[in-house]
């Protein structure tokens, strides 16, 4: 399955490598050659002896000022207009306005998505009916290219492949029933060789501190591919993202609030770091492994994380040669470090035997998932209020209290230093700004100047909140065991119920709601929304891979079995080949995506090849 993916990787260039670059216009005359995502765009101003001034703005900006654009002189004789080129943002909706510069009114104002790569003229000149009115004209010189074809294809690619291996697997089935059995049971006898999360305990390591009979009563070994797959789907599409996603603004982090496709994977992927914690703890309890070994080997992974994050991981290295003085302290893996600690530190002390009834197969009382961790959820909600009071309560210098902005030029203009809010200034005062991430989403179209870490020490709050309800899937999954029926009920309840509280915090809207869903601080509602979505995806994941049999997994299942080996690795060798090369057109999306897709299907083959060898890095 793998060397499919990379097939159709490779299929998906050809394709897409047998259009040429689209062209893009160049204005000798004034020097303007169209960037990626940038349309031209000529003002024609027809109005005598009147400068222009011409202001502009994404209309994904929220409340924000004002940027000029340009300035445009006037007519110097009728019927000769006097003309000025620009190159205009394509990603989202403009608002363009003209100003009168001398006596400083608004001429017109206009909205409009441009096209990549289109050719626009914009005539300013009086209206025939009246010497007052002014009209404003939007012409298309030249038709824009799609940019998004590229990524069509390549997605018709990647589903023909797919329901041409549905269909050899079929076959298979039919002509060769036997064949299938025995790569069935190689599968089976490859996952017994596989380490837990926490790794395993030998025999004569099970001294002074021996579980009760409780425990053992129920040992049983549960890996479920569905919780795998999740973990490897989640992990390619952050290699893809992380490697640039052809350079779409949809597969990059949203600017502030909002979602976009590369805001889905990190919650995801703690999501199932969670429910991980629980049954690889579980399943070690069960074995009689001591409570104390388990607590070293939980310090000794989350520093372990923590070191690869800050050491081999950091994004400073882009400034030079990495220092103390510079170096990021928060970070993805640092973020998980932290709050796998926590979440299995929190088990470890509350952990209790599944009960006889559901540890039997017999009906499971109902609600046992949940009353059974009244300890943890009393501490969750004990965290979340403090991520609240923080958030809304803490009076920071400069900035209206509770702001959840992005400061800039956002809101007005009021509050350029707020950036984030309590969350920002908690990590300036006690990390320094020298020490977060120096280029945080923001600085896009809110053009931010202050440090902003998405992966603080505030947001951390919330993540910890994500990786607790990954825990209660795991409950649930292993609580209701051989009962597909009230595992389905029960991740549809989630499901909704988290829906709903999202739909509370955000008013159904990206921006006017009470607490927006925003990436950059881990809101509360960014938490329930990816949850509700991550109980939805195991509820189609479970019964399909764990339950009937009708998809392995591959091969999302492989790198999601060798999640921190491909995340170090894509990380590391990001910027050698083959996984970057130099490109022909370094402003063309199809070429970026092209080296994008291959770059990630080679981190799957790898995970295959690592799978076949039984090669599994664990920390």
């Amino acid at each position: 399955m793998a060397a499919l993916l990379l097939a159709a990787s490779v299929l998906s260039a050809a394709l897409l490598a047998l259009g040429g670059s689209p062209g893009r216009d160049l204005d000798k005359k004034r020097h303007i050659e169209l960037k990626m995502d940038q349309a031209l765009l000529l003002i024609h101003n027809e109005l005598l002896g009147t400068n222009l001034i011409v202001y502009w703005n994404s209309e994904r900006c929220y409340h924000c000022l004002l940027q000029v654009l340009l300035n445009v002189s006037g007519s110097a004789e009728p019927g000769k207009p006097s003309i000025a080129a620009t190159a205009v943002s394509t990603q989202h909706g403009s608002i363009l306005q003209l100003n009168d510069t001398l006596e400083e009114k608004e001429v017109c104002r206009l909205e409009y998505k441009f096209g990549e790569f289109g050719n626009y003229s914009l005539l300013v000149k009086h209206i025939r009916n009246g010497v007052n009115d002014i009209g404003c004209d939007l012409v298309v010189n030249k038709n824009p290219v799609d940019s998004n074809l590229p990524v069509i294809i390549a997605f018709l690619v990647g589903l023909a492949v797919v329901i041409a291996v549905c269909f050899l697997r079929f076959l298979l089935s039919l002509d060769d029933f036997n064949n299938w059995i025995s790569k069935a049971l190689n599968s089976r006898e490859t996952d017994r060789l596989i380490n837990s999360e926490l790794g395993s305990c030998r025999a004569d390591q099970l001294v002074g501190d021996a579980q009760p009979e409780a425990w053992r009563a129920s040992a049983v070994r549960l890996r479920l591919h569905c919780m795998d797959t999740f973990r490897g789907l989640a992990l390619i599409l952050m290699v893809f993202v992380n490697y640039g996603g052809g350079k779409y603004w949809y597969f990059k982090h949203a600017s502030w609030n909002g979602l976009t496709v590369a805001d889905l994977v990190f919650p995801w992927f703690v999501f199932i770091m969670g429910s991980s914690i629980f049954l690889s703890m579980t399943s070690m309890l069960q074995r009689g492994c001591p409570k104390l070994r388990l607590l070293g080997k939980i310090a000794w992974r989350s520093f372990l994380l923590i070191c690869i994050g800050v050491i081999i991981v950091n994004p400073n290295y882009c400034l030079g040669p990495l220092s103390w003085d510079k170096v990021r302290i928060p970070g993805v893996l640092q973020r998980l470090g932290v709050t796998y600690f926590v979440v299995a530190v929190l088990e470890l002390i509350f952990a209790k035997p599944v009960p006889d009834s559901c540890a039997s197969g017999r009906r499971c009382s109902s609600l046992q998932d949940i009353i059974s961790s009244w300890p943890q959820w009393l501490f969750i909600l004990m965290l979340e209020s403090i991520w609240l009071a923080l958030t809304f309560f803490l009076p920071v210098p400069g900035c209206p209290t509770g702001y959840l902005g992005p400061g800039g030029i956002g809101d007005l203009g009021k509050y350029p230093n707020c950036t984030g809010g309590a969350a920002g200034y908690i990590d300036r005062l006690l990390l320094g700004d020298d020490h977060l991430y120096q280029h945080p989403s923001s600085t896009v179209l809110y053009h931010t100047t202050v440090a902003y870490d998405p992966e603080g020490i505030l947001g951390t709050i919330n993540s910890i909140v994500m990786a607790f309800l990954g825990v209660q899937a795991g409950k649930i999954l292993l609580y209701y065991k051989d009962q597909t029926k009230h595992i389905l009920v029960r991740f549809t309840a989630w499901c909704c119920f988290l829906g709903l509280i999202s739909v509370a915090f955000t008013k159904i809207s990206e921006n006017e709601g009470f607490i927006p869903v925003n990436k950059n601080l881990w809101s509360i509602s960014y938490i329930t929304t990816l949850s509700s979505f991550a109980f939805f995806i195991l509820l189609l994941l479970y019964p399909i891979v764990d339950v009937k049999g009708l998809w392995t997994g591959a091969p999302f299942l492989y790198p999601g079995m060798n999640s921190i080996l491909v995340y170090v690795g894509h990380e590391v060798f990001q910027n050698y080949f083959p996984f970057q090369w130099r490109l022909q057109d370094n402003q063309s999306h199809r070429e970026h995506l092209i080296q994008n897709i291959v770059a990630t299907a080679l981190w799957v083959l790898i995970a295959y090849i690592l799978y076949r060898k039984k090669v599994f890095w664990k920390i």
